[in-house]
């Protein structure tokens, strides 16, 4: 009986904790979100309407077109892959309105400390084959050297530095189909 008490008391403590830190917690995640929006597009003053679309695997993929006196001078797109090392790993990566990569900014992943979490800043290094700022898709995905592609791996994280160009090929894929529906109200004028 003192068992059922206790187990009841701090399961009403820990619903207590959950609702009293649900909103902050969004709302700092909201916040986290809007500071990655302005890290990686071109100088913006406002953000459009976000255009979403739901990819094969049933996850959505955001894209925030970023407006400049009305006109959208670039898209990001708030992409993800499940192929990291320890899982999941979301990023947000900013284009231009000609499909180069602006910026990019680490949102969530869960990778070895020192090694795939190296990550946040190593494809901005312009240091051999790393970065992959101004880089654009169009001719071809991303892929790490080791498999062919132009891209210098995180040392000894391969596996991360592959699952990291996965979410920003998916990032593409979608940045495209944002850019062609923006285009598509004004084709139709």
């Amino acid at each position: 009986m003192v068992l059922g008490i206790i187990a009841i008391v701090a399961a009403t403590l820990l619903a207590w904790v959950n609702q009293l830190t649900a909103e902050p917690i969004k709302a700092a995640e909201l916040a986290k979100q809007q500071a990655a929006i302005k890290e990686v597009t071109p100088a913006f003053d406002a953000v459009g309407q976000v255009i979403a679309f739901t990819d094969e695997a049933g996850q959505s993929i955001s894209c925030y077109p970023a407006l400049s006196n009305g006109q959208c001078v670039g898209i990001a797109v708030e992409s993800y892959t499940n192929a990291g090392f320890n899982g999941y790993i979301q990023v947000m990566v900013g284009f231009d309105m000609n499909g180069n990569i602006v910026n990019y900014s680490v949102l969530k992943q869960a990778e070895t400390p020192g090694l795939g979490t190296k990550m946040v800043d190593w494809f901005k290094t312009e240091k051999a084959n790393q970065s992959i700022l101004g880089k654009n898709l169009q001719n071809g995905e991303l892929k790490v050297s080791k498999d062919g592609g132009q891209v210098d791996a995180i040392t000894a994280a391969t596996i991360s530095s592959r699952a990291f160009l996965d979410a920003v090929n998916r990032a593409y894929t979608y940045y495209q189909q944002a850019q062609a529906s923006l285009q598509a109200p004004a084709a139709q004028n």
